[in-house]
């Protein structure tokens, strides 16, 4: 039987991970040779990658904190998940979310000896060009979570 708390508590380990400005914590919820695909379509791959250009991004910038949103779990074989989430971000010095910054979150989950860990994170901005009114539905959604 699979168990879907399992996956969600992953996904949020990497998120508490990101919220702390933590790259340690981050890059240890990914396996060995995880990837990780951003916002903006850069590429990190493998735990050393991921530790070193995190750590620069939060040395260098200060990163706003996930809202997050589990949408939907799902589970490819015995070994295998898929975790789809919506994002957002209130950037420094503001009190809203910002939807410029909304984004769908995928992650792919194997079981390991030693539990789960995330294969891939795909990171896609939520912006609907000529649907403003998707980009508002995702944005309350997400106050819903503050």
């Amino acid at each position: 039987m699979h168990d879907k708390t399992e996956i969600k508590a992953l996904y949020q380990k990497m998120i508490d991970g990101w919220n702390t400005r933590n790259a340690n914590d981050m890059a240890g919820q990914f396996t060995e040779s995880g990837e990780s695909i951003g916002y903006d379509g850069s590429l990190m791959s493998g735990q050393d990658e991921m530790i070193s250009q995190l750590s620069a991004i939060f040395n260098e910038h200060p990163t706003p904190p996930f809202v997050t949103k589990v949408k939907e779990v799902r589970f490819v074989g015995e070994d295998t998940a898929i975790l789809r989430a919506i994002v957002g971000m209130v950037p420094p010095g503001q009190t809203e979310l910002n939807p410029e910054l909304n984004a769908y979150q995928t992650i792919v989950a194997v079981k390991q000896p030693k539990g789960w860990k995330i294969e891939l994170l795909q990171n896609t901005p939520a912006q609907y060009h000529g649907r403003p009114d998707l980009v508002q539905e995702i944005t309350e959604e997400l106050k819903s979570e503050m």
